[in-house]
């Protein structure tokens, strides 16, 4: 019987670790170019000011969340918009696209 128990723990732990492992190869790093816009002042989404990264997908506007020291980056704009480069891994989590590790290059 604990065998079998441990013998169930070990092929659910290698299916978790092949899982994670999937989600990790997912999260491939990309250079996305786009408007960068506080997440408090601008987008009204957040109770602190955060940056983001408003990207163009043809009719649409996709919004990326940088994981980053927020208003602490002299990038940061609260209430206007600066156009940049991001390059960073994508991730997506409860349907909201983020860029972690982001550099973040100003185009104009």
């Amino acid at each position: 019987m604990i065998r079998n128990f441990l013998s169930a723990v070990v092929a659910v732990a290698a299916l978790g670790f092949t899982a994670f492992s999937a989600e990790e190869k997912k999260a491939e790093t990309k250079t996305l170019e786009g408007k960068i816009v506080c997440t408090k002042c601008k987008l009204k989404e957040t109770a602190d000011c955060g940056n983001a990264l408003l990207v163009k997908d043809g009719e649409k506007t996709v919004t990326y969340y940088l994981f980053d020291k927020a208003k602490a980056e002299e990038y940061h704009v609260c209430g206007g918009e600066k156009a940049g480069k991001v390059t960073g891994k994508i991730v997506e989590k409860d349907g909201k696209k983020s860029i972690e590790q982001p550099k973040v290059e100003l185009t104009k």
